[in-house]
């Protein structure tokens, strides 16, 4: 038996480890790096084919079942097929990318493209040390399919290439553009005539005024704690500026233990203490803790800005949920009170072993147009990384919040890209320091003794791929 078949057979067995790091270690050129590059689909470069598509190559699509579905993703295959109506395009979906997937990276016969998203994702720290994924710079270079005189980068809103890039590669198309918040009911809080805070000694006299209204202030995933580092992170950043998410995504020393993160996370624990948060929560999920806030058992909760289509089937006529960002701790925060945290999302990604690479950047190119991203909006009710793509498009009441916000927000909005640097770090370290604190179980200074705790061991891990970001 060779070593091809040893591989497959005990992916397929599900003996591997699951990381992609583990995964894939010692595989990059194995399985498909054998592979003869004639059997990879080549077409001719022209003006009309800046990518050298072959025209009747089939494509692969693999998509993530999650809260975006996947008609949007047929839909943009279908405008693939309009250009191209010789290729086959295969279709699929699963809420198990990992699983689903890693047997077929180190077999060298993966899809040509993946939407790698999900508690189930492979590990994109490992699929770049690994140098598994296709360089999109190609696609960055070529022309918008529908805007004229542009490059597909010149319609990206800021931020979309650098989310997507590792030591100056751009490796990963996030597709979708989230704004991050503290989400409320802005029909409950007209009919209670309460107003959002702006400030955190505003926010904590507010907490008290709805807990007395028999309302609980918060609720958040407790199954997923880490939705409620967002907002403390948020917090430091713009008390202490965007340097604090610097140190935190370069893994500097006692980056967590800053006089920023400490002021947050002390002002954090003021809703853990006061019993300001809805009783159970801990043990809730995301859709659980989202349903119970569109309830009316909680007035807040922090999410991303896919909330509304995730929680549209429950959501009650009229609730008019609401984005706003955090509240400033106080005047001497060095980013004002509209900034927000804005980012790319939802990863896209080509497999550089894929056969048909130039079909899968053509088809991120459909996906980057003008119509393929104002059909993906009405159908998901969520924004995407293409600018303009708003324009002439109806969109629900929390979408428009988001909109304002992000525009109130402008030069001043914020983001950190630990998340995606090192995934085990915010999906298994910050998460249960999260889970710690926000359940009362730790204080502020050993939920961020937890963090920093987790972060130094990535850095020291030598298995791990470092990543620095620019200041």
């Amino acid at each position: 038996m060779n070593r091809r078949d040893i591989l497959r057979r005990s992916a397929a067995a599900g003996l591997l480890a699951t990381p992609a790091a583990g995964l894939l270690a010692g595989c990059a050129s194995g399985g498909g790096g054998d592979k003869d590059d004639a059997t990879a689909y080549k077409g001719t470069k022209s003006e009309q084919n800046p990518l050298g598509v072959k025209e009747d190559a089939p494509l692969e699509v693999v998509i993530f079942g999650g809260g975006f579905g996947e008609e949007y993703a047929k839909a943009h295959e279908a405008m693939y097929t309009e250009k191209y109506p010789k290729a086959k395009v295969k279709h699929s979906v699963t809420q198990e990318i990992s699983k689903t997937l890693q047997p077929r990276f180190v077999d060298g016969t993966p899809p040509d493209v993946v939407n790698n998203s999900g508690a189930g994702q492979i590990d994109f720290n490992g699929l770049v040390s690994q140098n598994a994924l296709a360089d999109l710079g190609e696609l960055l270079a070529a022309p918008s399919l529908d805007v004229p005189g542009k490059t597909v980068k010149d319609t990206l809103l800021p931020g979309a290439v650098e989310v997507g890039s590792y030591d100056g590669k751009f490796l990963v198309l996030n597709y979708t553009y989230t704004a991050y918040g503290i989400w409320y009911s802005s029909k409950l809080f007209t009919e209670r005539k309460w107003e959002y805070a702006k400030t955190w000694d505003e926010h904590i006299a507010l907490c008290k005024q709805i807990k007395a209204a028999g309302i609980a202030p918060w609720t958040y995933a407790g199954l997923h704690p880490r939705y409620m580092s967002w907002p403390v992170i948020a917090t430091a950043i713009k008390l202490g500026g965007p340097s604090v998410a610097t140190a935190i995504d370069n893994l500097e020393p006692n980056a967590w233990k800053s006089d920023s993160m400490r002021a947050a996370a002390d002002a954090w624990y003021q809703i853990v203490k006061d019993k300001y948060i809805l009783e159970g929560s801990p043990g809730l999920d995301h859709k659980q803790s989202q349903t119970a806030w569109c309830q009316g058992k909680a007035a807040f909760i922090s999410c991303g800005s896919w909330l509304e289509s995730e929680q549209k089937d429950v959501t009650p006529a009229g609730f008019n949920m609401t984005i706003a960002p955090t509240p400033s701790l106080g005047s001497g925060d060095k980013l004002p009170f509209e900034a927000i945290r804005g980012t790319a999302g939802e990863p896209f990604m080509v497999p550089a072993k894929a056969r048909n690479v130039a079909g899968g950047l053509e088809y991120f190119r459909t996906m980057l147009s003008l119509k393929g991203a104002q059909d993906f909006t009405r159908k998901v009710s969520s924004l995407t990384v293409v600018a303009g793509a708003t324009e002439g498009v109806e969109l629900p009441y929390g979408l428009n919040t988001v909109v304002k916000a992000l525009d109130a927000s402008g030069a001043n909005g914020f983001n950190w890209v630990y998340n995606n640097y090192y995934r085990k770090l915010e999906r298994n370290l910050v998460d249960a320091a999260c889970g710690e604190f926000f359940s009362g179980r730790t204080s502020p200074a050993e939920f961020l003794e937890q963090c920093q705790k987790g972060a130094d061991s990535i850095a020291q891990d030598t298995s791990v791929k470092k990543y620095k970001r620019a200041a």
